[in-house]
Formats: C-alpha cells, sequence, structure tokens
C-alpha cells in the first residue's frame, strides 16, 4: 500500500467536463485528463483492503457488485501512485483485454463496491484505468505483441462487439488463427454503432483494432454469415465457431398507430448519426434527424439517456423521456446497503444537457404510450399518454405497470424513439446454425458453459446471457475462449 493515509489526505476529484455549452456543438469525448501529479494522489487513495469487494465481481441481491472481470484494481493502483506506468498497464492487461473501452464506458462496478464509497467517496477507479492505459499509448507500450508459435487452429468468431472481440484477442494470444467476421461495415458492433462519439470516439476502436490486425487477427467486415455466408461454410472451413452476435433483436412498443412514419428504433438511430458522422461529417438527409422536431424517448436505460444527448446536439425542438417505473431514491434505501449496486436516480450527460438546454429534467415516470396520433400522410404528429401504477399481480404477487384511468392527455411529437432494451438474438443466425435457444431467445447452454447444442459451436456475450454490460461481455468472451482453447487443445492456459 503506496500511501496509508491516502484516502484521509485527499478528496476525490473526477476529470473535469466541458460546460454543456462547450460539448453539445460537437460530438467529442468532454472530459479533461488530469495531470500525473492529481492522478498519482487519486490512486493513492485506494486502501488496498483486505476484503477488495472492487474487484470481486459477484452478484449481491440480484445485482453485480465489483469488477465482473476480476480486475487486479488495489495493485495497479498502487503501482500508479508510484509512478510504475508500465507495471501498472501490465496488471490492468492481465485481465482486462480492452481498458481503452470500459475506461470510457463502464459504470463503474467497482467504485459502486468500493470500501472507501461505504461512508464517502469512492476511490476513482475508472479514471485510474484511463490514466494507465493513455499513458501506455503515449509512451508506446501499448503496442502489438503477436504470438511467437502458432497452434494451426482455426476459429471464425462471429460478431465484432466486446464479446466476439475479447474472445478473439484471447485465442489470437494463444497461437490459434482467428477470423472475425462482421456484418456492418465498421468492426466494433455495439462499441461503434451501439455508443455515441461523444461517449467512445471511434478512433479509440481504430486504434485498437489495428493492433489486433498486427497481431494476426483476421478481420473480415460486410459479411452476414447466415445470409451471405452460409452456416455450412463456415463450419466446415474452421475448427471451431464462436457465436458472439449480440442481443440485436429491440423490443418493441404495441400501441395504436405504430406504422407511423417518424417511429424508430433507438439503435438505428444511434447507428444513423455514428454513422454519417465517420462518412460524410453528418451532411443533413444522411441520417435520421432531430431538428427542430419534439422528440420523446421511450425507455430510462443508458440507451435512451443517448438518444437524448444525441437529440440534443441534433438541435431538437423539446425531448421527453418516458420511464415506466416510478424513480428511484435518491440516497441509497435501507434495504440496498453497500457493496450491492446502488439503485439510485442517476442523472446522466444526457439529461443533465436536456436539462440545461430546455430547463427542465426530460423524464417522465410511470408513463407510457396509449397511442400514437398521425396525420392524413401517415405522419407521428403527437401521442397519447396515460400514467402508470404499481400494483402487486394476485396469480404471481409481483409487482406490475397498470394504467391509471382518467390520466390519458396528449403531447405533440414528430419523432419517436424506442429504447427499450432488446429481447435477444435475432432468429435467422440462430437458425443458420441450429442452435438451440431458450424462451428468452439467447443461445441456450449447459449452465457455466458456453458450448451449444451443436458440436464445435461456441457462444458469448449479450448473445448467450441477454442484455447486459460491455464489460461483462468482455469477461464472458474471455470465458468463452478459455473453454474453445481447451477443446482445441485438451488443456488450457488461458
Amino acid at each position: 500500500m503506496g500511501k496509508p493515509t491516502g484516502f484521509l489526505e485527499y478528496n476525490r476529484k473526477d476529470c473535469p467536463a466541458y460546460t454543456v455549452q462547450e460539448r453539445i456543438s460537437n460530438y467529442n469525448e468532454f472530459h479533461t485528463p488530469l495531470n500525473e501529479k492529481e492522478q498519482k494522489q487519486q490512486a493513492s487513495r485506494c486502501m488496498e483492503c483486505g476484503v477488495p469487494f472492487c474487484q470481486s465481481g459477484m452478484m449481491i441481491g440480484g445485482m453485480m457488485s465489483g469488477c465482473p472481470l476480476n480486475n487486479l484494481i488495489p495493485e495497479w493502483n498502487d503501482l500508479l501512485y508510484r509512478g510504475a506506468w508500465e507495471l501498472a498497464y501490465q496488471r490492468l492487461k492481465m485481465t482486462n483485454n480492452f481498458p481503452e473501452f470500459t475506461s470510457r464506458v463502464c459504470p463503474a462496478l467497482c467504485e459502486k463496491a468500493c470500501t472507501c464509497g461505504a461512508n464517502g467517496d469512492a476511490v476513482t477507479v475508472r479514471n485510474n484505468e484511463y490514466a494507465i492505459i493513455e499513458k501506455a499509448y503515449a509512451e508506446g507500450y501499448a503496442k502489438a505483441s503477436p504470438p511467437k508459435v502458432r497452434t494451426g487452429k482455426t476459429v471464425a468468431v462471429i460478431g465484432s462487439g466486446p464479446s466476439g472481440l475479447a474472445a478473439a484477442d484471447q485465442l489470437n494470444r494463444r497461437g490459434h488463427t482467428v477470423t472475425v467476421f462482421e456484418r456492418s461495415d465498421r468492426i466494433g458492433g455495439l462499441l461503434m454503432y451501439g455508443i455515441p462519439n461523444m461517449k467512445l470516439e471511434k478512433t479509440v476502436i481504430d486504434r485498437k483494432i489495428h493492433i489486433m490486425q498486427q497481431e494476426g487477427i483476421i478481420f473480415k467486415t460486410g459479411v452476414n454469415v447466415g445470409k451471405d455466408v452460409s452456416a455450412k461454410e463456415i463450419s466446415e472451413k474452421y475448427d471451431r465457431v464462436i457465436l458472439a452476435c449480440g442481443a440485436s433483436n429491440p423490443r418493441d412498443i404495441n400501441a395504436v398507430g405504430r406504422d407511423a412514419k417518424g417511429i424508430y428504433f433507438a439503435v438505428d438511430f444511434l447507428k444513423s448519426t455514428t454513422k454519417a458522422l465517420l462518412d460524410n461529417g453528418l451532411q443533413e438527409g444522411t441520417y435520421i434527424s432531430a431538428k427542430d422536431k419534439n422528440v420523446m424517448i421511450i425507455g430510462g436505460g443508458d440507451t435512451g439517456n443517448d438518444c437524448v444527448g444525441t437529440c440534443v446536439r441534433h438541435g431538437a425542438k423539446s425531448v421527453v423521456q418516458l420511464e415506466m417505473m416510478p424513480k428511484l431514491p435518491d440516497t441509497r434505501a435501507e434495504n440496498n446497503p453497500w457493496p450491492q449496486w446502488p439503485r439510485v436516480c442517476k442523472t446522466d450527460y444526457g439529461q443533465e444537457e436536456a436539462i440545461a438546454v430546455y430547463g427542465s429534467d426530460p423524464r417522465i415516470y410511470q408513463t407510457t404510450v396509449k397511442e400514437f396520433l398521425k396525420n392524413e400522410n401517415g405522419e407521428l404528429t403527437g401521442a397519447v399518454l396515460v400514467s402508470l401504477k404499481a400494483e402487486k399481480d394476485p396469480v404471481s404477487g409481483r409487482l406490475v405497470m397498470k394504467e391509471t384511468e382518467g390520466t390519458e392527455r396528449t403531447v405533440d411529437v414528430e419523432l419517436v424513439l424506442i429504447a427499450a432494451g432488446f429481447l435477444g438474438s435475432e432468429n435467422y443466425i440462430t437458425q443458420a446454425f441450429e442452435v438451440e435457444t431458450d424462451n428468452r431467445t439467447n443461445v441456450k447452454t449447459s449452465p457455466n458453459s458456453h458450448q451449444t447444442n451443436i458440436e464445435n459451436i461456441f457462444t458469448a456475450g449479450d448473445m448467450h446471457s441477454g442484455q447486459s454490460l460491455v464489460v461483462r461481455a468482455i469477461r464472458d468472451g474471455r470465458d468463452c475462449a478459455k473453454e474453445v482453447d481447451l477443446s482445441l487443445m485438451g488443456y488450457t492456459n488461458l
């Protein structure tokens, strides 16, 4: 432990963000890193606890507590404090294939379980991770390290999201020849097109993919396996196949008037903005635009918030965000103690920006759409909203949200974005490989396994376990790679 009194001497200091007016003028990341002295001070706050809940990655109260990757957080915090940057990077890379991604987009489960946070402010773990990986790139030791020996075994990874990339990275390190297939025009999956540029600039992804190519991984874009190339051809050509296609089947809204023009899934909206930004600098007419429109976002999660921030940057006339559930408390409830994940109300960057631009929080709780209104041309003009209340289901005993009679009201809206989550994998790919799925359409495996019902076909990430976090997808990809390696070699050192 570098500085036993660090947590007493220094207060938490986060990387400062640009003002709302500065950051909504572009689509760039908007936090300024701390200087080296300040970052070392923040690392010194780590208490190197006897029981480091920050790296536990276990389920408590039905929610993940601590890092699912079991990152060696106290170790690299101590090394950062001592100025041993390269050693800190080596410890970080032992458990995390992509700290350049997680240090930007992870909700920092580690910090929510930090012992300092039990009675004060948690250690700035995510910012420390960011400092370590960016220093590694700046100093040149986050460079390609191709395997010295090849095994002669081949693996196809279908999907280039975080789980597919993690599995590919691990198996390539082992010496297997890995080919990653991506149906889109760019590598990255949800990292590329599901997360806005202001949270994860796409040059960060390209930088890492270039290194992975130098290490020997083959990437093939614009190839939709199951349509452009048959599953049979892939299965015959490669020794093993990993299905890592994500939970890309969006949940829809069943309401009268759903066929109105101007209603889109959030993932399509976000992709259109990012693709236009990369292809042509966001030229008008090349993306789904919210400019000068009254926008309604259905869904209160991270994707909904990303839509809010994107709409603000487009220049929307107004933005509201519907949330079916009641507002969470502002502080931990008694039945939600540390180190559980804090079920509290969080105002994220998009909501902060909407408050600053429009003068009020965009979120409307316990509300849903009863009907979409359209004109004679089928264009969306408004929506009928209705309030909801929680009632106990007499059969299951669970709380369900029921409409409250007499609370209907009409609002003007020209653009609706559905951010209600995902139902699971798309059936064309599971049917092509003839893998079994469960009642949530996730690919079925035995408990704690990634082997499907088809020999030599494995699965990882959201396609395996359902919609989740980037950090959990990376962990699942790593675990899948270990299982694939064992099946190929008869033993594994991953």
